[in-house]
């Protein structure tokens, strides 16, 4: 390859070279202005893995976190680490990343399912396309409605416009899709139908995959860092409240290594060139992105005029490179991944020190997508722990059911339908029925009562803990403004199965085990909707480890602008978490009745949030709604129009909890008492929900 042979010729000594780092840049965007004067911030540096845990899958086996101290220790020791922290539904990859970076649930940003979803056309089938793609493309090459879809059907806000607007350019390490990641779908709208780019996509797509996917500059207005003469390109954001013009984006690693690499080669936080499996220099792939890559990346644009900066890292329970099964929690593999990972900090944090970037003047912000439920059996070792005595396991891997064989079995169901294969699949009733038809009722009942066998340990299992049509996704925030990708069913099963569409018949058993994967998500589980968030740097209270505050991702952004000072031109779904800010921050009127304001914010995420109380209750009555069989279909109709009713006054609710926890206009006589009607209301609200579920059980 060329760029080996550049490698060699450069670095003799081996291709990977080492390359030294450089100081921060001095023509880092001088009018960036992130913070107050109270509260002053240079640099903003946000991480979120792919599933990596604080809490411990095997009890006796240090948890992810855990064996990443220099990490751990970092966020502890300066400023907060929240162990109760919570998903969307559906817990993905897309879905959760998008919540986390824009404060929006998957209704208001258009994505619900990902890694990809199905949406009906307009003969009642239905179509497949990937959830990762950039933030303006089109949903398929088929379909031009964007992917990014806002409640009022436009194009979703873009996360990278607050602060472009302040004077500060961002940067992205593989955020979903803030970058290019289907290129052939989107090169032609950032750089032109016949452009070279795009040519070279037409003649060597892997090579036009390592240039332009992965990496993305957004830039501000009239940065040098963007100029055209840079192969900057319009940064065009035609939906943006407020206009969105003159603004410019370098994209991909071809543009961006020759403005923040060495020699014009982009290197790890080891200072090894990074290069894909094919030996291309440039973006390696989603599945590569150890935090080795991922915190080199970071560290090169901070040292080059971006001072904001936001990056992706692999999960660590796969193999990445030689072996083709996942890691159990103690296989020597697994733990030799979390202690590159976590050298990687440990370089990372050294560097930035000697940078000048540090918690006195940088925001850090780290969490993880979502938890992973682990599908694997025990180890065979009762007493590994996978630091001195390495675990291994007889049994590892996911349990995979073919659900089309068992409806036809089991059921004698053959209604045609297509899915999103998952834990937590998503079902499309070929012609789009309504959800009253008597083939989609008849389809739910099926769904509610299947029962499987599991192949470890001989024991049956219901498969479908949860069930919802659109009325209950409605609840869980997964119905988008476009209704063509909304589905029939949205089912949640055993954690333990990941269920695809095979054939009609288990003449090949529709039951087995999948030793590649042993990690399930997208389901309901506490270890997969429950994961963490660290914050430390200006403003941030020292609270080391809070196992006590009920925050989800939603809450990011909010806070994330109210320690910035900095406001989006969108209403997220969030709220700001009061408990870990300085109180100086807070606004007189909420710093005045702070016990007040917390206790409605608090009560707030439980009636709103996709996994809070309201949430997962409705899911529960929505359950047995779905498998009820009486007479003309009375108990389905009534608990549907109660679900319906309860969430319209949910949603009502929490648009007044949110203006009045979100309103920033000084008031001259703060009523706690219409916080404390708003509070009750809320409660009263969750009760009834509760007392629904309980008459029907």
């Amino acid at each position: 390859m060329l760029t080996m042979l550049l490698l060699t010729i450069l670095f003799p000594a081996h291709n990977h070279a080492s390359l030294a780092h450089t100081t921060v840049s001095s023509a880092a965007t001088p009018n960036c202005r992130l913070g107050s004067p109270q509260n002053p911030i240079q640099h903003v540096i946000y991480l979120q893995f792919d599933n990596v845990h604080f809490t411990r899958d095997i009890p006796h086996v240090p948890s992810d976190l855990e064996q990443m101290p220099h990490l751990l220790n970092f966020i502890k020791q300066r400023g907060t680490l929240l162990t109760q922290h919570h998903t969307p539904l559906i817990a993905h990859t897309g879905t959760n990343i998008l919540t986390s970076i824009t404060g929006l649930y998957p209704d208001h940003h258009g994505v619900p399912v990902a890694t990809s979803y199905r949406y009906f056309n307009q003969d009642g089938n239905s179509s497949s396309t990937p959830s990762f793609g950039y933030w303006t493309a089109p949903m398929s090459a088929h379909n031009a409605t964007y992917n990014m879809l806002s409640a009022p059907a436009t194009n979703t806000p873009a996360p990278w416009v607050a602060y472009t607007r302040a004077g500060c350019n961002f940067g992205s390490a593989y955020i979903t899709n803030t970058t290019i990641e289907q290129p052939a779908l989107t090169l032609p709208l950032i750089f032109g139908a016949n452009s070279p780019e795009v040519n070279e996509a037409r003649t060597n797509m892997a090579q036009a995959t390592s240039d332009f996917t992965g990496l993305a500059i957004h830039c501000a207005h009239q940065s040098a860092l963007c100029l055209t003469t840079h192969h900057g390109r319009p940064d065009v954001l035609p939906d943006e409240p407020g206009g969105y013009h003159g603004y410019m984006g370098l994209f991909g690693s071809k543009y961006i290594a020759p403005q923040i690499g060495t020699h014009g080669l982009l290197t790890d936080i080891h200072g090894h060139v990074i290069t894909n499996r094919a030996g291309y220099s440039g973006f390696p792939g989603f599945n590569r992105l150890s935090a080795a890559v991922s915190l080199g990346y970071v560290a090169a644009m901070q040292e080059h005029g971006v001072p904001v900066t936001y990056a992706y890292i692999a999960d660590v329970h796969d193999a990445h490179t030689g072996k083709q099964t996942a890691y159990g929690p103690g296989e020597a593999g697994y733990h030799k991944q979390l202690q590159a990972d976590d050298d990687a900090f440990a370089t990372f944090f050294t560097r930035l020190q000697r940078d000048g970037i540090n918690t006195q003047n940088t925001l850090f912000v780290i969490t993880a997508d979502e938890g992973d439920h682990f599908v694997g059996g025990n180890p065979t070792l009762n007493n590994c722990d996978g630091l001195a005595i390495p675990c291994t396991y007889q049994h590892l891997g996911e349990i995979n059911a073919n659900l089309t064989g068992l409806l036809a079995t089991e059921k004698q169901n053959t209604i045609p339908f297509a899915m999103h294969d998952d834990s937590a699949p998503t079902i499309y009733l070929n012609g789009n029925p309504k959800r009253t038809n008597p083939s989609a009722r008849q389809f739910a009942r099926a769904l509610a009562t299947l029962t499987v066998p599991d192949p470890l340990t001989g024991k049956t299992s219901r498969l479908t803990h949860y069930l919802a049509d659109p009325v209950a996704m409605k609840a869980l925030h997964m119905v988008t403004a476009d209704h063509s990708r909304t589905p029939t069913f949205t089912l949640f099963a055993h954690p333990d199965y990941f269920l695809y569409a095979g054939a009609a018949d288990c003449t090949q058993p529709c039951i087995k085990e999948n030793a590649r994967y042993a990690w399930n998500h997208g389901d309901i589980d506490p270890a997969i909707n429950t994961t963490w968030l660290g914050m430390a740097g200006p403003g941030v209270r020292h609270l080391h480890i809070d196992s006590n505050i009920w925050s989800d991702h939603a809450d990011i952004r909010p806070t994330m602008m109210t320690l910035l000072s900095l406001q989006d031109d969108y209403t997220c779904d969030g709220r700001p978490l009061f408990e870990i800010l300085q109180p100086q921050l807070l606004p007189t009127r909420i710093r005045s009745h702070l016990a007040s304001y917390v206790q409605l914010a608090q009560v707030y995420k439980q009636i709103n949030a996709p996994v809070g109380t309201f949430g997962l209750t409705t899911l529960h009555i929505s359950t047995i709604a779905l498998a009820s069989a009486s007479p003309n279909d009375q108990t389905y109709t009534r608990l549907e129009k109660q679900l319906q009713t309860l969430t319209s006054i949910r949603d009502t609710l929490s648009t007044e909890i949110h203006k009045e926890l979100m309103d920033t206009e000084a008031r001259q006589k703060p009523s706690s008492n219409a916080r404390l009607r708003l509070q009750t209301r809320a409660y009263r609200l969750l009760q009834r929900t509760q007392s629904l579920l309980k008459k029907n059980m």
